[in-house]
């Protein structure tokens, strides 16, 4: 089924939606939500979160693009359930891909930081675009999805030398785009 024949399908609040979400998404879902959380009821209560959170914000919202809508709200939801899950510990997969990261986009915890945030992740976006789709891929693979080197090399057929090649030029370059653009970095 369509992506527009599901949406349409929340529209009318058939709840056929969520079967056909989870038949055509559930592995997005499941392979989000599992790079984040690693048991696999956390998993399931995650991605049945998503389906109930899509039938609450469909209507109003008519995402344009209905996996990447799925997958972010999964994505999230995973996020916060790890932050209550573990609270002082924390998970070595996702805060390595974090700790990449660190040198090009501090941290800030403030309120006020949340709008930078926003426009932050916008220029981030941005960057992307301009980058060919496989070093985009390879990015959004390790911190989008926190997938690890291997699994990225084994996705791509590129050596973990290269993937890791790949990223620590991508991340230099994103340093320099983010202080062009008037990100303190």
């Amino acid at each position: 089924m369509e992506d527009r024949e599901i949406i349409e399908m929340y529209w009318q609040r058939e709840e056929a939606a969520i079967s056909e979400t989870a038949a055509k998404y559930g592995r997005l879902c499941h392979y989000v939500a599992g790079n984040i959380l690693f048991a696999r009821e956390d998993c399931e209560e995650c991605v049945n979160d998503t389906y109930l959170a899509c039938w609450r914000t469909i209507p109003p919202k008519r995402p344009d693009r209905f996996s990447a809508f799925v997958s972010r709200i999964t994505r999230n939801l995973a996020l916060t359930k790890y932050d209550y899950l573990t609270a002082e510990k924390r998970n070595p997969k996702a805060m390595c891909s974090l700790e990449e990261l660190e040198e090009c986009v501090s941290g800030a915890e403030s309120v006020e930081a949340e709008l930078e945030g926003r426009r932050i992740g916008a220029v981030i976006s941005a960057f992307l675009w301009q980058q060919d789709e496989e070093k985009r891929n390879i990015f959004i693979r390790r911190y989008w999805y926190f997938d690890s080197i291997e699994d990225i090399s084994r996705k791509t057929g590129f050596q973990e030398s290269k993937i890791k090649s790949v990223l620590f030029r991508l991340r230099g370059k994103l340093r320099l785009y983010l202080e062009r653009e008037g990100i303190e970095v």
